[in-house]
């Protein structure tokens, strides 16, 4: 089974998507991971970010990236050593990780390497583009949105700002909404909700409570799926 959770950036995709695969017992599939490890891996690698508009299968493939589940986590690797997850959540990554997600060879390239990895087990994968792209017909699509000011405060507190003042918040979410007109506007794969996905609007959701939600959406698709407690 495939469970398909796109949304935009602080919309809570990943933690949710971590969760609700740990109740069912399925695998995490955690895209944005990739993208990622491929910017770190470019930057490491010195390649102009002006240049990587252009990179071809044979560049994005020598950046050496991979990635493979240890138990149900899946790991990250450039060059055959573990990314450890700071690196990849960190600042030049985070503001260039868009850049990269735009190019037309890199989410060729790793279009295969998603849907190989999904053939493994029931997975739950998140992403900007897994519902209309990716997986299309995954199992069940959803759509996790909330409004800017609630996401850009679960931005600055996963970031470790305690108590972000209200400046922070509204420059936060005007960044966040900047990344949402990118990523919507994108020639490649832009971020759009699938016809047939469920719109789940978190705004007012405990974190609890939306992965309970998406719990129900995915055993009333499929019945036998009971997962853990």
């Amino acid at each position: 089974m495939i469970i398909a959770i796109d949304g935009p950036a602080g919309s809570g995709k990943s933690s949710t998507a971590r969760a609700v695969a740990e109740r069912l017992g399925f695998l995490h599939l955690d895209s944005g991971a990739w993208y990622r490890a491929l910017t770190l891996a470019a930057l490491r690698e010195g390649i102009p970010q002006e240049e990587w508009p252009g990179l071809d299968a044979h560049t994005v493939a020598a950046l050496g990236v991979t990635a493979a589940f240890q138990g149900d986590e899946l790991v990250m690797s450039i060059g055959g050593r573990e990314v450890p997850d700071d690196d990849l959540r960190g600042s030049a990554v985070t503001a260039r990780v868009s850049l990269m997600a735009s190019v037309p060879a890199v989410r060729t390239w790793l279009l295969e390497r998603q849907r190989e990895q999904a053939r493994l087990a029931d997975v739950v994968v998140d992403g900007r583009d897994i519902g209309t792209v990716v997986f299309p017909d995954a199992h069940l699509k959803v759509f996790l949105d909330a409004r800017p000011e609630v996401r850009a405060v679960r931005r600055l507190l996963q970031r470790g700002d305690a108590e972000p003042s209200a400046d922070e918040v509204c420059a936060e979410a005007a960044r966040l909404q900047a990344r949402d007109a990118s990523d919507a506007n994108r020639a490649v794969a832009p971020l759009r909700r699938a016809s047939d996905a469920v719109l789940v609007d978190t705004s007012d959701l405990t974190f609890d409570r939306q992965v309970e939600v998406i719990l129900a959406l995915a055993r009333s698709r499929r019945p036998r799926v009971s997962g853990r407690g």
